[in-house]
């Protein structure tokens, strides 16, 4: 494996996991920001307010997407393993 071909798997993998991670990572970021714009209006302060809906929200995001993440990581494992470009 030369340098170039080195890099291009490192590249590779770190946009795979961007991808895959990003499902999961947009929803966190929509509840708080749902959560925090109620916050705002209601001018409750509490700080544990945001964490629990952001856990269930993920948590139910990553289940629904789990078939999707593992597909495309047993894909990008099986051309790995194979040698295939």
């Amino acid at each position: 494996m030369g340098f170039d071909q080195a890099v291009e798997t490192i590249r590779e993998t770190l946009t795979i996991m961007l991808v895959l991670s990003a499902p999961v990572l947009a929803a966190g970021l929509i509840i708080g920001l749902a959560i925090s714009i109620f916050q705002a209006v209601t001018q409750i302060q509490d700080q544990t307010l945001s964490f629990v809906p952001k856990i269930i929200v993920m948590g139910i995001v990553a289940i629904l997407v789990t078939p999707w993440i593992a597909g495309a990581v047993v894909e990008f494992a099986e051309r790995m393993f194979s040698g295939a470009p």
